[in-house]
C-alpha cells in the first residue's frame, strides 16, 4: 500500500538517505529505527511530503507523490493518505483553542459535514483516542503529555489516513503513559485499518508495536525483517549494538563517583 523505491535525499554535498526501499501493507506497522543522525526521520518527512526528496518516489495505493509543492486540495488530498504524528504535541497544538475545537478544525479540513455530523465525528474521534467531553473542554496545558499526545492522534486520524506516521512519537512520555499509547496504536490500527509507520530510537517499544522493523545507519539501510528475526537474530553488527544497548532489567544508572561492581 505504502511503497518507498530508493529514497535520496541531499542537503548540499551532505547524503542524509541513500537509497532506501520498503513498502507497507494496508494496516501493517514497520518501524524505522537507528540512533539520532540516522536518517530515520528525514525519511519519514519525505514521506509525509515535509521534505523533498532528491531522488526516489513515495506511493501510497498506487498514487506518486507528484514534484514541486502541492497545491492546497492536493496538499488534504495527500494527508487523507499520510499523516503524521510528532515527538511534541503542545507545539502543534494551538495553546489557545480548546481541544475539542482542534479536532474539530481538523474534521472539517478534511470532510464536508453538517455542525452536527461534525459534532458527532468530533465526540467519535475523541472517544477513539480515550478522551471524554470535560477534556474536550479543556485547553492543551489542563492536559498532560499523554493526554495531549492522544489530540494530536486525533487529529491525525481526522484526515482518515491510510498511513499513519509517527515520529518519536512516545519519546518524552513516561513510561507507564508509553504503554498506554501503543496500547491505543493498536487499537486504532486494528479498528481503523490504518498502517503505522513508527519512527522511533527505543528498540524496546518497537516489539509491542511492530510487525517489521528497518534499521538504518548513515542514511542507508543494513537490516530490514520481522521484528523477532531482526531482534532475535540480527545480521549486521550494528544492529546488533543497538540491542546490546538497551537496558536490562534491573539495569540503573551509575552515580557520579560509583565505581563499576
Amino acid at each position: 500500500m505504502l511503497e518507498v523505491r530508493s529514497l535520496r535525499k541531499e542537503f548540499g554535498d551532505f547524503v542524509a538517505v541513500d537509497d532506501v526501499t520498503f513498502s507497507l501493507p494496508e494496516q501493517g506497522s514497520l518501524a524505522i529505527v537507528g540512533e539520532s543522525g540516522s536518517g530515520k526521520t528525514t525519511t519519514a518527512r519525505m514521506i509525509a511530503g515535509l521534505e523533498t526528496p532528491s531522488g526516489g518516489t513515495v506511493a501510497v495505493a498506487g498514487a506518486e507523490r507528484g514534484p514541486g509543492r502541492p497545491r492546497p486540495r492536493a496538499r488534504r488530498a495527500r494527508g487523507r493518505r499520510i499523516h503524521m504524528v510528532f515527538q511534541d504535541p503542545y507545539s502543534s497544538l494551538d495553546r489557545h483553542q480548546r481541544v475539542g475545537d482542534a479536532v474539530a478544525e481538523a474534521v472539517a479540513l478534511h470532510q464536508d459535514l453538517p455542525a452536527a455530523g461534525r459534532r458527532a465525528r468530533v465526540a467519535e474521534l475523541l472517544d477513539l483516542v480515550g478522551l471524554d467531553e470535560r477534556q474536550a473542554r479543556s485547553l492543551p496545558k489542563a492536559l498532560s503529555g499523554g493526554q495531549r499526545q492522544r489530540v494530536a492522534i486525533a487529529r491525525a486520524l481526522a484526515a482518515q489516513p491510510r498511513v499513519l506516521i509517527l515520529d518519536e512519537a512516545i519519546a518524552a512520555l513516561d513510561v507507564s503513559i508509553q504503554a498506554q499509547i501503543l496500547a491505543l496504536l493498536a487499537r486504532i490500527r486494528a479498528d481503523t485499518g490504518t498502517a503505522l509507520l513508527f519512527i522511533t530510537h527505543d528498540l524496546g517499544a518497537v516489539r509491542h508495536i511492530s510487525d517489521d522493523v528497518l534499521v538504518m545507519r548513515a542514511g542507508r539501510v543494513v537490516e530490514h525483517g520481522p521484528v523477532a528475526s531482526v531482534l532475535d537474530a540480527p545480521e549486521d553488527p550494528y544492529t546488533r549494538r543497538l540491542i546490546d544497548s538497551i537496558p536490562k532489567p534491573g539495569w540503573k544508572p551509575r552515580r557520579r563517583g560509583e565505581k563499576a561492581a
